[in-house]
């Protein structure tokens, strides 16, 4: 009788380790698991960090520039008309752009599209510091050849 009571006491002891052993396996499950999910983040914050970012108005930016000191920026606007400067013998650019009374001195240097001109409509990429914008690409919107025009009367 005496070794079929020790069996029970021994097999308890069985259960409480496949219990302990069950939760260790968790608990390495676990730790795999928030390691991949960390390692999968900040991979992905890694490879979109320069899509990251802010698409913004010139007249968004220029009413608390502060906030967008140094912080990299698509901006868009319009080229303020007689502003564009280009330093001799280079690719460098120096213009104004403006939108609803805000405006921003911006810089740029290389070749700029074929519709940068006064007025255009442009959307640059770069960062703004202090009252200007250092701009390291530059996208000028073609104007559509299909707006909508004001209808025509025909004649009676």
């Amino acid at each position: 009788m005496q070794a079929s009571g020790n069996i029970g006491i021994l097999s308890g002891v069985n259960y409480f380790r496949d219990v302990l052993s069950m939760s260790h396996k968790a608990t390495k499950i676990g730790a795999t698991v928030l390691v991949l999910a960390v390692a999968f983040g900040a991979l992905l914050y890694a490879s979109l960090g320069e899509a990251l970012q802010q698409y913004k108005y010139v007249d968004e930016v220029m009413a608390a520039p502060q906030q967008w000191e140094g912080k990299p920026l698509k901006l868009h606007g319009y080229v303020v008309a007689n502003s564009i400067g280009r330093k001799r013998d280079t690719v460098e650019y120096r213009f104004d752009i403006q939108r609803n009374g805000r405006t921003v001195r911006a810089f740029y240097t290389g070749t700029p599209p074929d519709q940068f001109k006064d007025d255009a409509e442009v959307v640059l990429t770069g960062v703004l510091k202090g009252d200007e914008f250092h701009s390291t690409e530059m996208t000028a919107k073609c104007p559509s050849k299909y707006e909508e025009r004001a209808p025509t009367k025909i004649g009676l």
